[in-house]
């Protein structure tokens, strides 16, 4: 079996050789490793897959057992198996469209079962990708019937975590509390004083000489979660609000995707706020 440990507790001496002698014992070889101890906090993390001829419960009994000693927080899956994703949207489609596009070449490791959207503009696009569409309309009203359904469906769908691609309503405390660590988005991050409406046009009223993205994780403070993805791009004042509202949805898809490809192959730690990111 090809197996991914996932690692995390307060450093100590002995760690790594804790690991490699506990899969050694599992009768496994490691083929990759990362570690990185994080100087505030004190926190260390390590990836490491390894290929075994155990079973995975096997692997989890003697690993579980030979690293105790240090408390960890420790996980263990089969790298074979997909991360299942639930994509939500709402009009706009060139995240959603990249998504799809990547994970039909192959390229991006995960499952996509449905696409969940509050409108009904991108039904026909997700099934011609041969994906159920489900649409969960929401008001004031109705926010907290629909994050219920919306429960439902992650938890009949075995879903792993969430990707909001581009959807356009905010998510309530208790659902990001429910999901916590499972919810990506993507954020224009590089236009802080842009909030609400237009922003690629309040951007360009100002001047902005460099616009981007990033890719985090949803808490419950709007558009403060642990940061996992950023990039940017230089514009000058010859650009027009419509330039840069293409060069944005171009940085934003390939954020968005690199983002949900390291969750899928679990080279992301939250230590506090902030993020490690094994690449």
């Amino acid at each position: 079996m090809d197996l991914i440990a996932s690692l995390q507790c307060v450093d100590k001496p002995g760690i790594v050789h804790a690991m490699t002698s506990s899969v050694l014992a599992a009768g496994g070889n490691i083929i990759e490793n990362q570690q990185f101890t994080d100087p505030v906090t004190n926190t260390f993390v390590m990836r490491t897959r390894f290929e075994t001829n155990s079973t995975l419960a096997q692997a989890q009994k003697v690993l579980g057992e030979g690293l105790s000693q240090f408390e960890p927080r420790l996980s263990i899956r089969d790298n074979s198996v997909p991360k299942r994703a639930l994509v939500m949207v709402t009009k706009e489609s060139h995240c959603l469209r990249d998504l799809l596009y990547l994970f039909e070449l192959g390229e991006l490791p995960i499952e996509i079962p449905l696409v969940v959207s509050n409108r009904e503009d991108l039904k026909s696009l997700v099934e011609s990708h041969n994906t159920r569409f489900v649409h969960i309309p929401v008001s004031e009203s109705t926010k907290t019937e629909a994050e219920a359904d919306l429960n439902k469906l992650i938890k009949s769908e075995a879903i792993d975590f969430v990707v909001l691609a581009r959807y356009m309503q905010i998510l309530s405390a208790e659902f990001c509390q429910q999901n916590a660590n499972q919810i990506i988005n993507i954020h224009h991050s590089f236009l802080p004083g842009f909030k609400g409406a237009k922003p690629y046009h309040q951007a360009h009223a100002k001047g902005v000489k460099i616009i981007g993205a990033t890719a985090h994780f949803v808490t419950s403070d709007l558009d403060e979660g642990p940061i996992i993805e950023q990039d940017v791009a230089h514009v000058t004042h010859a650009s027009t609000p419509e330039q840069l509202i293409a060069i944005g949805r171009d940085i934003e898809r390939r954020v968005l995707a690199k983002a949900v490809r390291l969750y899928a192959e679990d080279k992301i730690f939250i230590v506090g706020n902030r993020t490690v990111v094994f690449n």
